[in-house]
């Protein structure tokens, strides 16, 4: 499966048949933006036809669009986009799944997290958080 993963966690998931993509850090562009929402469009599609578990990774800070317009547009695309897929996918027993991680989380933690969520017992269409800057937030 094609993987775009951090590289200190990359040789976790080479030969995985789990697709693991990493939101880019793309420009306010539109352009920018729409070229990584189509490549994850287009991966998506290949792992769904295949069968393979789903994990996005986005900054936790996207979500909340603090880091700005175009990364937000990314992070929350592909959490709707999970969310979609897992519907779609849930009688093929697909998981599809987001993790938010931040720039304290732990790359063991990521790649424990991407393993479990890969599993085809696992729940699908879930956000999990990763890391200490969501930790105690109200989000208002």
């Amino acid at each position: 499966m094609t993987l775009r993963v951090p590289t200190a966690w990359e040789s976790s998931f080479e030969d995985s048949d789990t697709l693991v993509f990493v939101a880019a850090e793309v420009t306010d562009r539109w352009e920018t933006v729409e070229a990584e929402l189509r490549h994850a469009f287009d991966l998506t599609q290949d792992a769904a036809r295949s069968g393979y578990p789903i994990v996005y990774v986005v900054h936790n800070d996207d979500l909340l669009g603090r880091r700005g317009a175009g990364k937000a547009m990314v992070a929350t695309g592909l959490l709707s986009a999970a969310r979609t897929a897992a519907l779609e996918l849930a009688k093929a027993g697909v998981p599809v799944n987001v993790l938010a991680i931040d720039d304290t989380t732990d790359p063991g933690a990521v790649a424990r997290w991407v393993v479990t969520l890969s599993e085809h017992s696992t729940p699908t269409g879930e956000l999990i958080h990763l890391g200490s800057g969501h930790i105690g937030k109200a989000l208002a």
